[in-house]
């Protein structure tokens, strides 16, 4: 077959590959019923990828629109596919291959505006889903709103023109589904939302907050970025069609959601998701325990060298360090739930990061730091600090992540570099510290260091 043969719906029913799971449901009956703002290579490989096995086991009209909030890239890799994609999970053992079907189409924002609006007040539209990284709630540094940043390209903006629209034509209120990497999620989204609304649509507040949910959520799956050899893997495996969409993940996923709909919502507890009352203690495991672990990799490894995350976890000087970082700073902090084992999901954590399948970039952990270390470092050490303990984990990871912001080795992507690293040269290793965390630093967290700590980290800093 001629592989410049785009997977889609015609070349699908002409080339049904032999090496891949379709799906069998009938796709073009299902109405939409997500909307979701983010549609990059993790919600492919997460939450699609549970709608989709949903859809297939019976349940209807869940289909997905996508809407991308700036850049048209997913947008031209799916919309030629009519939104087919494929998730390919990935192990020592092998891969195996799914061609997703549960999203429609993307639309682009800022050019389909009036469409993206639409479908938010749709009388069909039951949830309003959410990845766009923490950057993209537009929080200040105290955490609230930066009205500055939150403007007419910002969610906020489609969001409040699409539930105005929707009030005023009397449909139910709608589920806000966040599955970003924010502690609390679901409430800082509806405290931000409610935010904005304060300022530019007051008298939308008060049926937001009566007939819409924010519900928390805890996603996991590492999802390495997509190269184009991966591509033409995929292309192998779909009998010569190609994929310009396709997506690479581990076999692990996870997904706690706090049961809190405004209305009706996929049965995706069929599928492997939690229902649970209380989200918080599988995402403070997640955030301190993998994400802290993760940080901590990307930062130490860019340092020594290494490219992947397996091949940082693998070097000795390296592993103890993520190992104490989990076991012994990170799950004391938490206050587990009955049915949850940290030692044993340190364990599962440590043989994720061995995976040498994956080939997740350090590089691409690395990016925004300042926006993930407070939720991921930050707390577990304003924990040890209150019972009088030291982290020299953290500590270690800390001082790796301040000489990365330098920008003097390693490019640095963050919306805070330019401030940080004018910060470096304005008062040097000796005050770098303060500057960031202290009072009225430039990253607000519940960690704002002592004179002592400050003096500590400076010696880890070793410059």
């Amino acid at each position: 077959m001629n592989n410049s043969l785009r997977l889609g719906i015609d070349t699908l029913a002409v080339f049904p590959p032999d090496e891949a799971e379709c799906f069998t449901y009938d796709r073009a009956a299902q109405t939409i019923g997500i909307i979701h703002f983010g549609i990059g290579a993790f919600h492919r490989a997460h939450m699609a990828w549970y709608t989709d096995r949903a859809m297939e086991a019976g349940d209807q009209n869940w289909a997905i629109i996508g809407v991308s909030l700036r850049s048209a890239e997913v947008a031209h890799q799916m919309n030629p596919q009519q939104g087919l994609f494929t998730v390919t999970t990935r192990n020592a053992d092998g891969a195996q291959t799914r061609i997703i079907g549960a999203v429609r189409d993307v639309l682009v924002a800022p050019y389909e505006t009036d469409d993206v609006i639409a479908l938010i007040a749709a009388p069909t539209t039951h949830i309003i889903s959410f990845t766009i990284t923490e950057k993209g709630y537009c929080r200040a540094a105290n955490g609230a709103l930066d009205f500055a940043l939150a403007g007419d390209s910002s969610v906020y903006h489609y969001l409040s023109a699409g539930l105005r629209r929707r009030h005023d034509v009397g449909h139910t209120g709608l589920t806000l589904l966040c599955c970003d990497n924010l502690a609390n999620n679901g409430a800082q989204l509806a405290r931000l939302l409610g935010e904005y609304l304060t300022h530019h649509d007051p008298a939308l507040l008060g049926w937001f907050s009566e007939n819409c949910t924010c519900p928390s959520t805890m996603v996991d799956r590492i999802v390495p970025a997509t190269t184009p050899a991966d591509r033409d893997s995929i292309a192998e495996t779909l009998d010569g069609l190609r994929d310009e969409a396709a997506v690479i993940t581990e076999t692990f996923s996870q997904w706690v959601i706090e049961d809190n709909f405004a209305g009706p919502r996929p049965a995706w507890e069929n599928v492997g998701a939690q229902m649970v009352a209380d989200v918080a203690p599988y995402e403070e495991a997640k955030l301190r325990m993998l994400n802290g672990a993760h940080s901590a990799l990307a930062y130490l490894g860019l340092e020594a060298g290494h490219k992947y995350v397996h091949q940082a976890v693998a070097d000795p000087k390296i592993r103890p360090i993520i190992d104490q970082l989990i076991r012994q700073e990170a799950a004391p902090s938490i206050t587990a739930a009955p049915e949850q084992d940290l030692n044993a999901y340190a364990d599962a954590l440590l043989a994720r990061f061995a995976n040498p399948a994956l080939n997740h970039q350090l590089i691409q952990i690395a990016m925004d730091g300042s926006q993930k270390i407070p939720q991921r470092w930050l707390t577990t050490l304003a924990y040890h600090r209150a019972q009088n303990q030291s982290c020299p984990a953290i500590f270690t990871a800390l001082a790796a992540w301040l000489r990365h912001i330098r920008g003097q080795t390693d490019p640095v992507n963050d919306p805070l570099a330019n401030a940080m690293q004018q910060a470096w040269l304005d008062v040097g290793a000796a005050g770098i510290t303060s500057a960031l965390f202290g009072y009225g630093g430039l990253i607000a967290s519940d960690w704002q260091p002592t004179a002592q700590e400050c003096t500590t980290l400076l010696e880890y800093l070793r410059l």
